[in-house]
């Protein structure tokens, strides 16, 4: 048997009445626990080798808290309160970072995002999507949504409502984890697997999705679609948008870098450099037109914006009079023309 893992956790969830997991809540998830751990809660398992979860009992939980005693003390704690527990029990274990093969799995994964103990882009997430079944998110948990109505008669016969926030693959983050050091004006604008740094403030129309967030501090008013990394420093204007991965349907990895602006309204389809500023109101796909500018505001050549991805310290604008989107930096003209073939 192996005592080396990726990672491991110890949840509990949520069932259908088919047995099928909705959902899974890891208290304390571990990236690459100790040998010593994994050697002794194996034999209780029947653990041997590969990624697995598996389901436990009670019973199985006090004997895993006494096996950890002496190994680990807050994993062991956690199992004991686990062994209390009246909804069913599942050990997740990832020998690797591999494709997803099970709802229990992909939980993990998002835990270990927004616990911010991988940051977005360090996983694998292949086949999360059919992992992650589409549920109603009430007041009373998760509901298979081909249970949800008569959830709803069973609580109106008791004089209750049944509240249903949303309906959706994703949950929100704060049900799950709430990072130190962040302010998070409306949590069911974040979902698990959003990792939000330290010092982030999320203001009421900001957006974090999952394989996504800020390295903190910065504050997003904005949007920051799946698989896009902001750097630390940075300000999402209100109504601002970054392009995905997913929203263009590429591979390019869109990111922000440190101590940038991007205006209310604006949006990128581009990587940026640090120090990059975006007007308000200016959309940057990668081929939009986009006149140069040097330091004496000369015009230098016009270029695709993916010319300029990544490139520092530059301001993107919108010409009042003529409409031509603009690209100003303090660089010269020959330092431009080295910064762009050296960037291509």
């Amino acid at each position: 048997m192996s005592t080396t893992l990726f990672s491991l956790a110890f949840g509990v969830g949520t069932q259908n009445r088919q047995g099928a997991w909705l959902e899974v809540f890891y208290a304390q998830p571990l990236l690459n626990p100790s040998a010593e751990l994994v050697a002794a809660i194996a034999p209780v398992l029947g653990y041997t080798e590969g990624n697995q979860a598996i389901a436990f009992s009670t019973a199985q939980a006090s004997q895993l808290a006494e096996a950890l005693k002496s190994v680990d003390a807050a994993q062991a704690a956690l199992l004991t309160r686990l062994a209390e527990s009246h909804k069913p029990l599942v050990a997740t274990l990832l020998a690797e970072d591999a494709q997803l093969s099970s709802t229990p799995e992909a939980y993990l994964k998002l835990h270990l995002l927004s616990h911010r103990l991988v940051k977005p882009h360090g996983l694998n997430l292949a086949g999360i999507f059919p992992l992650l079944p589409n549920v109603a998110w009430t007041s009373q948990g998760a509901i298979d949504l081909s249970e949800l109505a008569e959830h709803q008669l069973e609580a109106r016969l008791r004089g209750e409502l049944l509240e249903v926030f949303s309906v959706d693959k994703f949950p929100k983050m704060t049900d799950y984890v709430v990072p130190a050091g962040v302010r998070i004006a409306d949590a069911a604008r974040i979902r698990l697997g959003a990792y939000v740094g330290e010092g982030t403030t999320v203001m009421h129309e900001g957006f974090v999705n999952f394989n996504a967030g800020t390295e903190g501090p910065g504050m997003i008013e904005g949007r920051v679609s799946a698989g896009v990394f902001v750097g630390k420093g940075s300000d999402l204007g209100g109504g601002c948008s970054t392009m995905g991965t997913l929203s263009g349907g590429g591979n390019i990895v869109i990111k922000v870098g440190e101590g940038c602006l991007i205006g209310a309204n604006a949006g990128i389809g581009i990587p940026l450099g640090d120090r990059n500023t975006v007007e308000s109101g200016l959309y940057v796909t990668a081929g939009t037109k986009v006149a140069l500018l040097d330091e004496k505001n000369q015009l230098v050549k016009v270029v695709k914006a993916r010319e300029l991805a990544g490139q520092p310290d530059l301001l993107f604008r919108r010409n009042s009079e003529t409409g031509a989107v603009e690209c100003k930096t303090h660089k010269s003209a020959i330092e431009l023309n080295e910064a762009l073939h050296a960037h291509n």
